[in-house]
Formats: structure tokens, sequence, C-alpha cells
């Protein structure tokens, strides 16, 4: 059980403002999110068991949609499932304040402070800036220069299938598609090649990377290392550098 009431107002704005546009949420995962969340730490529990085809029932999801969001979600950080079994998946639940993607940080901007509780809130920006002038809500494509740092930040190599990639080959690949609200945060842009970028397509990041290690193009350790640098993107870890 969790110790402290839910100030339900302000729990809504950070998922609205901040978790799902940082985070880059489809319309599905917000959905899967706001229900599980609904269920568990809203009427005070920290865990919650559940099945996907129910799940997907009560939402209006296809199964394959459902276990993608939740994968996903999980991926994110959003949530962590503890255990998968026949009866159901046992995921304990994350607060937006709680999921490091969108947690406050030297160049990023913050929540609203105060926890999700009944305390006084205020909006911070990194050492004294306004949210708006932060990396976090920086556009990568907007300039020429935004664009060279995510190039530069891949260091000449591909994103995904690791090979050298010349500037006359390479391009900027939206991790989460812009057809699924993907932005053009650095946590969702990749400096990759263009058999890469035309391959993806709209599929999600993992599910390609594992496409490409059926392939052969990617060994088991690359896949490993890949799927960690998904997730250390939308973590906010992999940040450019900019003169």
């Amino acid at each position: 059980m969790l110790n402290k009431k839910l100030n339900a107002k302000l729990l809504w704005i950070q998922f609205e403002d901040v978790l799902a546009p940082r985070l880059g949420l489809t319309v599905k995962e917000r959905a899967v999110y706001s229900y599980l969340l609904r269920h568990s730490l809203v009427v005070g529990k920290l865990r919650l068991q559940f099945a996907v085809m129910s799940l997907a029932r009560t939402l209006g999801l296809s199964i394959g949609a459902a276990r993608h969001a939740v994968r996903r979600l999980d991926e994110l950080g959003a949530l962590h499932v503890l255990k998968r079994s026949k009866t159901g998946h046992l995921a304990e639940m994350r607060l937006p304040e709680r999921i490091r993607a969108v947690r406050p940080g030297r160049n990023g901007a913050s929540l609203t402070t105060g926890a999700v509780g009944m305390g006084t809130t205020r909006a911070v920006g990194a050492a004294g800036e306004p949210p708006a002038l932060t990396l976090e809500t920086t556009d990568f494509l907007k300039t020429w220069a935004l664009r060279k740092a995510i190039h530069d930040r891949e260091r000449g190599a591909c994103f995904y299938c690791l090979r050298r990639t010349p500037a006359t080959v390479r391009c900027l690949n939206h991790v989460v598609p812009r057809v699924r609200f993907g932005c053009n945060s650095y946590r969702n842009l990749v400096s990759c090649c263009l058999e890469c970028n035309s391959r993806k397509r709209d599929r999600p990041a993992p599910d390609f990377l594992r496409t490409l290690y059926r392939l052969g193009r990617l060994t088991a350790a690359e896949l490993d290392a890949r799927l960690r640098a998904l997730k250390d993107l939308a973590a906010g870890k992999l940040r450019p550098l900019l003169s």
C-alpha cells in the first residue's frame, strides 16, 4: 500500500503534459498506462496482476497491440513487469515522478515538483532557466547544427546495425515513428544508414533490432547492447553535445 494520498489532478497533469509527450507514448500506450495506473496506484496498490487478453478486450485493442504496449512501457520504465505466466502479468506501476526518463536532470526540464501529494508545487528549469529553454524541449530537426549533434553522438555508426556510415548515406530516424506521435527530441532521434531507415519504416525499434539479428546483421551480444541503448536513449542518458 502507498503511504501518501495521491493528488489526482496533479497526477493527470504530469501524465498528459510531461510523461506522455516526453516518452513519445502512442494513443494505445497511453490507454494501457492509464488503465493500469487506475487499478493500482490510484486505488492504493503498488502492484497489480492482469491478463493481456482481458486488458486488450477491456480497452478495445488487439492482443498484439496490448502486449506491445505493455512491453514498451516496461522498456521505458513506466512500469516494471515482475513476473510473466500463463495466468497473467504481475507488474509494479511507476508514478511519472518516479520514471527515470522524465525526472529532472542537469540539462532537462523538470516535472512539477513536490511529489504527487498534497503539498505546494512549482515548475523549475535547469539552472533557473524556464523549462522551454532546456535540452528536453529542443527540436533536433530544426537546424543543421542540431541534426549534426545527433549524428556526432553516434560517432559515424548506424545506431541500429552498427555499420560505419558515411555522411552521404546516413539520415536521422525517429525511434518512435511520427505516425505513432514520436517527437523530435534527442531521446527519439538516432543517426542511421539509409538502408536501416528504409527497412525499419514504422516498426517498433526493438522489433526491428530483432529482425536484424535474425538476418545475421547483429550478433546476440550486439542485439543485447542495442536494446540496452534504446533504454538509455529513452531515459535521457545519450545526450548529444551542443556547442
